[in-house]
């Protein structure tokens, strides 16, 4: 399978850090040879562009925001879903802190371009590249008083520069996989990275096992922040007037950030095998304008777009041609089926899991941990192809008893697993 170019760096960074562990000095080599790299490919994709001209806005953006008197904490995210993990960290410190000024760094454009306007953070720009002088300014500015990454990016001289000034640095919502160069025999260098936290709150019991046999003891296992966000969006208003106007109040199937096959195989329900009382809503990974309407011209049924909404007329299928609103949509949902599971994994479980209700996603899901425990406790159902999707979607309309226990349990999954937001800011209350 092809990788994105982002996911080239990230690859490359893993290679980096082994050919680098015995000598400090061919990683700073590596890092330099990396930015320049960077830029020659940056002139061919749009994407990588981003990532490259973002960043020579970063010390600017943070030296317009932030004078030598602030007192600053610095959160860091890889990209869109550690925001996800550390956003209920971030606003609950916005409300418990208010005289220090929160500092929000991304690595991927996939992350900064969508939250860089983000209302709770007082500057957020991109994390320079890991070079000595880079590090040395970026700290610098920022100065902070507290340093939170979110699931992992370890950085070595970023780490190191944290170390050696004495900054409280936190891993919130972390993960840690054997398979990681931390515990191989040859890991040493990058295990001495790692004594730059002053804490790790960690996932699971794996992780924390993990960290204990390297000898690591300041572990808390408070598992994934996501779970108190997702909690509080049961909390938050989710009344949208046109969903209610196309839902009428019968049975809804929501079908969130579906690619391709995903859609092939819903629109062969919705044509051959569906009743005229289901109601169906579409929210595609890609809102590409050909793609939306490839999508709607497939569909037999009566459909309508986000965009055509005014004219609904008792359509069967609502197409979601636009981004944002997918969290509030699930809200109506008698049955979620979560899209990305027959490409390269299912995006966001816990979302629609969260309002209590049975999930049905494609068989790539078991990077995700969340997606894991939801199938070990059958509040989620796998479906491997079209019949297997037409077979399950029926026994969810017919049959409301199964539809409801199903959905008990992953209500009960999301409440079961809150908490891990207020073991941090305890910490960081002691802290700061």
């Amino acid at each position: 399978m092809r990788k994105t170019k982002i996911q080239i760096i990230y690859s490359l960074k893993t290679k980096i850090y082994i050919l680098a562990a015995p000598m400090y000095f061919f990683y700073n080599i590596a890092i330099h040879f990396t930015g320049f790299l960077l830029k020659i490919i940056a002139i061919f994709n749009k994407k990588l562009s981003y990532f490259v001209e973002g960043r020579k806005e970063t010390f600017s953006k943070l030296e317009s925001a932030i004078s030598k008197k602030d007192k600053t904490i610095w959160f860091h995210c890889a990209s869109l879903g550690e925001f996800e993990q550390g956003r209920p960290i971030i606003e609950k410190v916005k409300s418990q802190f208010p005289n220090y000024k929160i500092v929000l760094t991304f690595f991927s454009p996939s992350g900064y371009e969508v939250r860089k306007n983000y209302a709770f953070a007082d500057v957020v720009a991109y994390l320079p590249l890991d070079t000595k002088n880079n590090v040395i300014k970026f700290l610098e500015i920022v100065h902070p008083s507290m340093a939170i990454f979110v699931k992992y990016e370890f950085w070595p001289n970023i780490l190191n520069q944290l170390k050696k000034q004495k900054v409280e640095t936190i891993l919130v919502s972390g993960i840690f996989r054997e398979n990681q160069a931390f515990f191989k025999g040859y890991g040493n260098w990058m295990r001495k990275s790692l004594k730059a936290f002053s804490h790790f709150f960690v996932q699971n019991q794996d992780s924390y096992n993990l960290l204990q046999n390297i000898d690591f003891k300041n572990i808390t296992l408070s598992g994934d922040t996501r779970f108190d966000r997702v909690y509080e969006i049961t909390k938050q208003d989710n009344h949208l007037n046109f969903i209610e106007d196309f839902v009428q109040n019968k049975y809804t199937l929501v079908a969130g950030s579906t690619w391709q096959k995903d859609e092939t195989y819903l629109v062969n329900y919705i044509n051959f095998h569906a009743s005229e009382n289901e109601k169906f809503i579409i929210a595609p990974h890609n809102i590409h304008k050909k793609t939306i309407l490839a999508l709607k011209a497939s569909i037999h049924k009566k459909t309508i777009l986000f965009s055509d909404k005014e004219k609904n007329n008792d359509a069967q299928v609502f197409i979601v041609d636009t981004i944002g609103i997918l969290t509030k949509i699930y809200s109506y949902a008698d049955t979620a089926y979560i899209g990305g599971g027959f490409e390269n994994g299912i995006h966001n479980i816990l979302e629609p899991a969260t309002f209590g209700i049975p999930l049905v996603i494609g068989p790539n899901y078991k990077k995700f941990q969340e997606a894991i425990d939801l199938v070990k406790i059958n509040a989620c159902y796998v479906v491997n192809n079209s019949t297997e999707l037409n077979t399950q979607l029926s026994q969810l309309f017919q049959d409301k008893n199964y539809r409801k226990e199903k959905g008990r349990v992953s209500k009960e999954y999301i409440e079961n697993n809150i908490g891990a937001t207020g073991l941090v800011l305890n910490y960081m209350v002691n802290k700061l």
